[in-house]
């Protein structure tokens, strides 16, 4: 791996680049906050394997065995059902370990012998009810459940954070003897993600291969897009380093779809960029249905520092392998919170070479002028600790944690990962 110093570079730059770089990065003083404006700094947490607490798979009767609970398939969760009477059941959702961030995850079928309304009441533990859920018939085709058959029970204060969650939700469910699943968001497993990289990759100029197991032994594929052995500049994108985080996923999916794209402005990059995708980091906790961490029980975005876990070590191993031959010029995590939100490394660190990212947060704001989207960006690079700080400290990229909200529209998330390709396309065919 080449050694790159321009951590230094960064912080010795001249007062006047300095200056000039963080006025990007900046708010104004006079200009009003509104929106989400993020999460506080990210605590340094222990990222060796801890325990964790594997869910029962099986199949929950009751109504003398006319009304069934499933949680046997890939990416489900419920820990737990009771029959209340009158058609009235309570679910109980709990986490793979704790302490954890507040994602409660949960998804679930339920069927009956005869057609008939039920009522679900979705309960956590040590948390409140985040994600609105979705309903599908299939397993494949998810779509918000309607909003008369939903019934927040204690609504939260404020609008962003757990705080502002309802305590817990009622669904008014219309069951049959086919099976509706209930989820918190859409089923992206492993296999449907993969069934989406192996249909891609039909094209000519992309393939996937592995690049190592999880925890639980599966298999990571990485996909490469790459139109000319010649070009020597590339980029990294990850996403899926927490499973309930399906809307970043969907916006790099369509980010990903637009550089693979037919446009002028796609194959002109793609002779000049390879691109390199891990479009599910965290494959067993997708599975396994997980609030957050992998089956090692950790935070895969804590641990770019000291790489306990398989996961990120495979990433580690395939840069570093990959950096003796490309000059990284971008890098991207896709994640979701409550909003959408930008995390960049401030150009007081980068200096001017970081100044890209905030050119194309800029170009993406002038193109989707409708939803505003905040910019927390941060100064601080020691430790690595998450994804970001890692490309860019290590591998000399200017990088990005860019974040989707919730309930961020599907229709705008697509918008926004084609917008934001096109973008990026732009300014590094610039460079």
């Amino acid at each position: 791996m080449r050694i790159k110093s321009l951590i230094v570079i960064g912080m010795l730059s001249s007062m006047a680049l300095v200056t000039s770089c963080k006025k990007s990065s900046e708010t104004t003083k006079t200009e009003k906050k509104t929106g989400y404006q993020g999460q506080g700094k990210s605590p340094v947490v222990p990222t060796v394997d801890k325990p964790i607490q594997k869910q029962w798979r099986g199949v929950w009767a009751f109504n003398d065995s006319t009304i069934f609970f499933s949680n046997k398939f890939d990416g489900a969760r419920l820990n737990g059902v009771a029959n209340d009477g009158n058609d009235h059941y309570t679910i109980w959702v709990t986490a793979e370990n704790t302490p954890i961030n507040v994602s409660p995850w949960y998804a679930f079928q339920v069927w009956s012998e005869k057609p008939r309304d039920i009522t679900v009441q979705l309960n956590y533990q040590d948390s409140r009810s985040r994600y609105y859920p979705k309903i599908s018939t299939d397993g494949r085709n998810f779509t918000p459940l309607d909003s008369t058959r939903f019934k927040a029970i204690n609504p939260g204060e404020g609008e962003f954070g757990i705080e502002a969650a309802p305590e817990s939700a009622e669904l008014t469910i219309s069951v049959t003897e086919n099976p509706t699943w209930i989820t918190a968001q859409e089923l992206y497993t492993s296999s449907v993600v993969q069934e989406w990289v192996d249909s891609l990759s039909q094209k000519p100029f992309i393939e996937n291969y592995p690049i190592g197991l999880s925890k639980e032994k599966r298999t990571m594929y990485l996909m490469e897009i790459n139109e000319s052995k010649d070009s020597k500049k590339a980029i990294m994108i990850i996403s899926r380093q927490h499973p309930p985080e399906v809307t970043g996923f969907l916006a790099m999916k369509s980010f990903i779809e637009t550089i693979s794209g037919d446009s002028e402005l796609a194959k002109g990059f793609r002779q000049e960029h390879t691109v390199f995708v891990v479009p599910l980091m965290n494959p067993d906790g997708a599975d396994n249905g997980h609030w957050r961490h992998n089956m090692g029980g950790i935070d895969l975005n804590r641990d770019w520092q000291n790489f306990n876990q398989p996961e990120t070590r495979n990433v580690r191993d395939f840069l570093v392998e990959k950096d003796k031959e490309y000059d990284f010029v971008f890098g991207a995590d896709f994640h979701s919170t409550w909003d959408d939100i930008y995390y960049p490394i401030d150009t007081t660190v980068t200096g001017k070479k970081g100044k890209i990212i905030f050119d194309w947060i800029e170009n993406i704001s002038q193109r989707l002028p409708q939803k505003k989207t905040n910019v927390s960006a941060s100064d601080e690079i020691d430790p690595t600790m998450v994804s970001s700080k890692y490309f860019y400290v290590h591998h000399g990229m200017p990088a990005i944690v860019f974040e989707l909200g919730d309930n961020t529209s599907r229709p705008f998330l697509k918008e926004k990962g084609n917008v934001a390709a096109e973008e990026i396309m732009k300014l590094l065919m610039e460079q």
